[in-house]
């Protein structure tokens, strides 16, 4: 029988290193070419939305999607995952906690890949619950010492300085302005549901890596168009996807000073198709819209956990 799983046994169950290693891997599949991703597909109604990411990984044998609400109530999210050779459903799992370590596991991954060895200081602009995992999965693939965080809440900024610094043991503090956060940074991350741009790209350091990681959608930018023309490597996670909905890149594209061909996957840099950091002063810029192979390379880690701990309900069909 297929497993159901809680937000309470996903939080049991997962790790920042468990995300990373499947987000990491999803990626990899996909850049050789196991692995199938649908970009998002949205149904909107007067009073809420529903939107659907859905793929498949063929070394794992899995495919599925999740499917989740938003409304002024708030958000709900499923993952369903799928045996890929018989069809039967696996697991039913709670994705809330799920969607915001992937997210931020994907951050940390195209960090690894992206950023100078060297990168020690980190600015990051959200405070809220996305921007935990993102700080999270930084420490965790590089030898960050300082970040600096800003929102617009100096209050919030203060709390999550530090709450995460407790739990991270890493200095963390309250930047004052947008640009102190951008200035002297290595990685500059940004994690928030801004409409316009929260920082100059002028600002940014020789060979600094941005992840921006909030705009899904053509109605929000994070980055202006001097981050993009200053980056000499334009990562997204999907090609497909980021046309569809990376607000940052929008106004670049439209003008013709960003092609489509300048995309680069981050599964085609892990392949060695295409190449990432060329050298220690180049800006680089990664892209996070989401992909549903990312939610079921960490979906099907999670079950075999569940299963092993006996964690979890079995559905009755």
């Amino acid at each position: 029988m297929a497993l159901f799983l809680t937000e309470a046994d996903v939080k049991e169950l997962l790790t920042m290193e468990l995300a990373l290693d499947a987000v990491e891997s999803a990626h990899r599949a996909h850049g050789s070419g196991r692995a199938i991703d649908i970009p998002r597909q949205r149904t909107r109604v007067p009073t809420a939305a529903l939107h659907i990411l859905q793929g498949a990984l063929l070394d794992d044998g899995v495919f599925g999607y999740k499917a989740y609400t938003t409304s002024r109530a708030g958000a709900r999210f499923l993952v369903h995952l799928f045996d890929a050779a018989t069809g039967g459903l696996l697991a039913v799992i709670e994705a809330d906690y799920l969607g915001m370590m992937r997210t931020g596991a994907a951050g940390g991954v195209a960090a690894k890949w992206l950023a100078r060895e060297d990168a020690a200081e980190a600015g990051i602009f959200g405070a809220g619950w996305q921007a935990q995992s993102q700080v999270e999965a930084l420490c965790r693939v590089r030898q960050i010492r300082r970040i600096k965080v800003y929102s617009r809440s100096e209050e919030k900024r203060r709390a999550f300085c530090e709450s995460q610094s407790r739990r991270l043991g890493v200095e963390m503090l309250p930047a004052a302005s947008p640009e102190e956060t951008v200035r002297g940074s290595d990685v500059v991350v940004t994690i928030t549901t801004a409409a316009t741009p929260v920082f100059a790209g002028d600002w940014l350091e020789a060979g600094a890596h941005v992840t921006a990681a909030g705009s899904n959608a053509l109605i929000r930018r994070e980055i202006d168009e001097k981050t993009v023309q200053r980056a000499a490597r334009v990562c997204v996670d999907s090609r497909a996807t980021a046309l569809r909905e990376a607000g940052d890149l929008l106004p670049s594209l439209e003008k013709g000073r960003l092609h489509e061909g300048q995309l680069v996957e981050l599964g085609e840099v892990m392949a060695g198709t295409r190449p990432g950091r060329g050298a220690p002063g180049e800006i680089t810029l990664f892209e996070s819209q989401g992909m549903a192979i990312q939610d079921l390379a960490v979906a099907k880690r999670l079950l075999a956990l569940a299963q092993e701990r006996q964690v979890g309900r079995e559905l009755p069909y």
